[in-house]
């Protein structure tokens, strides 16, 4: 197994409860219901590479390599850019703050290092296959 993986995606899912737990109580009165959706979307995305994170930890017994190693890789830099720059954009919208809207454009290179990381699993597997 995977050690490091396995603490991220702890780290990662106990964080996306919290920020779920947030999002689903508090804030609905601090922001706008699109915003609130966006803020869910950077939870759902963060939850389903917690999973392939999780799978990739257990999987690297089997089929340890490095472009395992870089599929976990993009899947922790997605979740930082694609659902940071998410949390980021709602946390600047409850605010106020009318600057910095160039976040925005973090979250599709987030989007496509989870796209990588899927490529490389995929890769992985066939090569050892």
């Amino acid at each position: 197994m995977h050690k490091g993986f396995l603490v991220w995606a702890s780290a990662l899912g106990g964080l996306a409860v919290t920020l779920g737990a947030f999002g689903a109580h508090k804030l609905k009165e601090l922001v706008p219901p699109e915003t609130v959706s966006t803020f869910q979307t950077g939870v759902t995305y963060q939850f389903y590479h917690v999973f392939a994170l999780l799978a990739i930890a257990i999987l690297y017994a089997q089929f340890p390599g490095s472009l395992l190693q870089w599929a976990g890789r993009c899947f922790i830099i997605g979740v930082i850019l694609f659902s940071g720059s998410l949390y980021a954009l709602t946390l600047l919208k409850m605010t106020g703050n009318v600057g910095l809207r160039g976040v925005g454009i973090v979250t599709p290179i987030g989007g496509l290092f989870f796209i990588a990381g899927w490529v490389c699993l995929l890769l992985s597997v066939l090569k050892k296959g």
